[in-house]
């Protein structure tokens, strides 16, 4: 096992392990719920942290990640009602029509 990253909270922790996880890279959270002991221990050491199965797949698992850490915003103008949505939305929140180009 090797250590991939430490996250800043749990959610995210168990996101990215689950991630992981579906793109074929076994995963785990480790020190899920040593948060309850901070100020007993460093608070750094009482995040959560992802570790990787297997040694061979870190750099696979490093480029996953910064990928999905990096994804641009996506705001586009819905074409019927001409509402701004923001997010990886494929469809207006308002009027249920398609983001052009789906």
């Amino acid at each position: 096992m090797k250590k991939l990253m430490q996250a800043p909270n749990l959610v995210l922790a168990t996101l990215w392990a689950d991630q992981l996880g579906a793109a074929g890279v076994q995963a785990s959270v480790q020190r899920a719920y040593a948060s309850a002991i901070a100020g007993e221990i460093p608070p750094d050491q009482a995040l959560p942290e992802v570790w990787l199965e297997d040694d061979a797949q870190f750099e696979k698992a490093n480029a996953l990640l910064a990928e999905w850490r990096h994804l641009p915003s996506h705001t586009w103008a819905c074409p019927r009602c001409h509402e701004i949505v923001e997010g990886p939305f494929e469809q207006c929140w308002n009027c249920c029509a398609e983001r052009p180009g789906f």
